[in-house]
């Protein structure tokens, strides 16, 4: 390490005095100028981790959904997954470090994790559209080149292309080819093999598919992709970023809170839409329909959707193949309840957050994971994807050869690194076209609880503990004795409250069987968080 190269670069990007941030698993999120001595810092990171790994570490610079004026930077692991919880420490110590100690920061780090600064080191870098992500990548590339790492910078690309690309490059290509051209066409050969046997001669084929980009970088990637698709494949890209801002008044966080469409797209009645978030890594479809009344089918009727499809293959081929679905607390009772009495599928709650989810979906054969908010991705171990493929060369029975033909595609069509909008949209687009469904029916697989979120201001998050996935308040005294008579006031109610990962906020969660009951319920649950966790300000008005 050339202590002279890190001070004179370290003084390029100098760190704002008391700013403090916090390595989530979002990564860093802030304002985008308070960020450039942070994205420095990251690219010295990843050459440490990538030398610690031998392996290639990719950085993406986004902010997913948060507003244009953020920014943020993540760390991609090998095999395309989330950083390491003990490298997320490591992340926050050196974006917090003053200039000076630096030097000592890093070689801690390089102590703890045993990393010899002699090896080799590749970062992947990927950005979002937003203005300030190309200045922020450039400063990232100067973090790598101080400790002598090399890189290569994909440009505009989605949050799950980076982790995708990570990953082929780490499996010596065995995923797939580290290039945009080797997703689009691994991508569109999978959905064009499934959607092949679909007959349209009912006419009930419904190609068309309204989708609003968020004015982000789905939109071009999903321009760039759709030469891969043939004429009958019609999908109208709407908010692309040509008139307005980034995640304004759309995309898919938008829509899921604010249970209404985005602007800047005109639904028919009973056509169906999507939305991607800022970063293309969560998608939410919806509908209007001839009441002009609005539908929102989220993240638990995508995966219930996904399920009942992979149930049925998998009943066919006939292995004991394990599958589980794995959902958080917010996820509504209603898909639970479903998934377990009729689809008899198990579920498996764990805390928020997607590297949860991610990490309990690998226990299983088959895990299908997804959050409300419409991220999420279906993971196959190893052994059932040598089984599936094995089955689709030597297989003698028909029937079982066809159903492996089917999931071994599937298998290809999925981003198992992480949740991905472009690849769940085509996963539920040919599950639809296959199943002969209609947005209407999807939907009509079950009714969603009536729920509620709401947040209170507390003087200090910490003072609230929670356990049983978060489900069940520990601390303060006396604060889950009272949720738990609060919710036997109400039928089909349960409630429960969690501190946010980011802000001096407690997030309350209620549903009931009606809307007012479920209203009544959060406004109640939140006064009671108010008396008993500190609340500030005035108190919470119903």
């Amino acid at each position: 390490m050339d202590p002279e190269a890190l001070r004179k670069y370290s003084a390029l990007h100098p760190k704002p005095a008391g700013l403090a941030l916090q390595y989530g698993t979002a990564g860093f999120r802030t304002k985008a100028q308070q960020l450039d001595h942070v994205v420095f810092r990251m690219g010295l990171l990843a050459v440490l981790r990538s030398k610690a790994v031998a392996a290639t570490i990719g950085v993406m610079v986004t902010a997913s959904h948060n507003p244009e004026e953020d920014n943020g930077i993540k760390l991609v692991d090998p095999l395309g997954e989330m950083l390491h919880p003990s490298w997320e420490e490591y992340a926050t110590q050196l974006a917090n470090a003053e200039e000076q100690e630096l030097q000592k920061v890093i070689t801690e780090i390089c102590q703890k994790a045993a990393v010899n600064l002699h090896k080799d080191a590749l970062v992947f870098i990927g950005r979002d559209t937003r203005p300030s992500s190309e200045k922020l990548s450039q400063s990232v590339i100067d973090g790598i080149l101080v400790l002598g790492g090399q890189y290569h910078d994909y440009g505009l690309v989605t949050t799950p292309q980076l982790h995708y690309m990570v990953c082929c490059q780490n499996t010596q290509g065995q995923y797939g080819k580290a290039t945009l051209e080797g997703y689009y066409e691994k991508l569109s050969k999978a959905f064009m093999e499934l959607i092949k046997q679909v007959n349209c001669g009912s006419g009930e084929c419904q190609k068309h598919l309204k989708i609003d980009c968020a004015n982000g970088i789905g939109a071009l990637k999903l321009s760039e992709m759709k030469p891969y698709f043939p004429q009958e494949v019609q999908i109208h890209i709407y908010n692309d970023g040509t008139k307005e801002k980034l995640n304004h008044l759309c995309g898919a966080d938008f829509v899921k809170v604010h249970q209404k469409p985005p602007g800047g797209l005109d639904m028919k009645p009973n056509e169906r839409c999507c939305s991607f978030d800022g970063d293309a890594d969560r998608i939410v479809y919806f509908y209007k329909d001839k009441t002009g009344h609005f539908h929102l089918i989220d993240g638990d009727k995508i995966a219930t959707l996904i399920s009942i499809f992979l149930k049925e293959l998998l009943a066919k081929v006939r292995q004991n193949f394990k599958m589980a679905v794995v959902q958080t607390a917010y996820a509504n009772g209603s898909s639970t309840r479903y998934l377990e009495e009729t689809l008899k599928v198990p579920v498996h709650c764990v805390k928020t957050g997607v590297k949860h989810l991610h990490h309990k979906a690998q226990e299983f054969d088959v895990g299908v994971y997804f959050e409300a908010n419409g991220h999420g991705t279906v993971l196959f171990s190893k052994a059932a994807e040598t089984k599936i493929r094995q089955l689709v060369k030597e297989e003698k029975d028909d029937e079982k050869r066809e159903a492996a033909k089917v999931l071994e595609n599937m298998i290809d069509l999925i981003n198992q690194t992480v949740g991905d909008a472009i690849s769940d949209m085509l996963v539920i687009e040919a599950i639809l076209a296959l199943k002969g469904l209609t947005v209407q029916q999807w939907d009509a697989l079950y009714t969603d609880l009536p729920n509620r979120l709401l947040k209170v201001q507390v003087a200090d998050r910490r003072v609230i503990d929670t356990t049983d996935a978060e489900r069940r308040a520990v601390t303060p005294p006396g604060l889950q004795e009272k949720i738990d008579a609060l919710v036997k006031k109400y039928k089909l109610s349960r409630a429960f409250v969690r501190p946010s990962g980011t802000e001096d906020v407690v997030r309350i969660y209620a549903e009931a069987d009606t809307q007012e009951n479920a209203d009544a319920l959060a406004h109640e649950v939140s006064l009671a968080v108010y008396h008993l966790a500190g609340g500030k300000g005035a108190p919470p008005q119903p």
